[in-house]
Parts: structure tokens; sequence; C-alpha cells
């Protein structure tokens, strides 16, 4: 099947660190529309995208697997 991302998770990471949609959006190089898009859930953050959000919000490896490779 198709690998779900833990968005909430995510959702939750962003709040922590105070960050918007925009500072995301930004960070992928990607309009708040899109970014908003993929962190609803309508489309995936490739694994470049995945990477730099890690990088960014300063997840350890279990969250990172946690959000992003949970099957």
């Amino acid at each position: 099947g198709e690998k779900k991302m833990n968005l909430s998770k995510l959702k939750g990471k962003l709040k922590e660190k105070r960050k918007t949609y925009k500072d995301g959006a930004e960070k992928i190089g990607q309009s708040v529309t899109c970014f908003s898009n993929k962190m609803n859930g309508h489309s995936n953050f490739d694994v470049y995208e995945a990477a730099i959000l890690c990088e960014w919000l300063e997840m350890d490896e279990k969250e990172r697997l946690d959000i992003f490779f949970n099957q």
C-alpha cells in the first residue's frame, strides 16, 4: 500500500519550533498552497523535501521515521 505520513506529528513539530506553513514553503521552495496541500495529505512530500524539513526542524532519527516512513 501507499506510505502514509504522520502529518499530525509533523504539524506538532512545526508548532513546537514556532514555524508557519509560509516558513516551510519557503524552505522547500514552494508556494504556501502547495505546502499546505502536502501538510493536509492531498499530495506527498518527496524524499528531498522530507530531508530538508527534518534537518530544518532538527528531528532525530526516530522522529524522522515516525513522521515520514511509518507504514
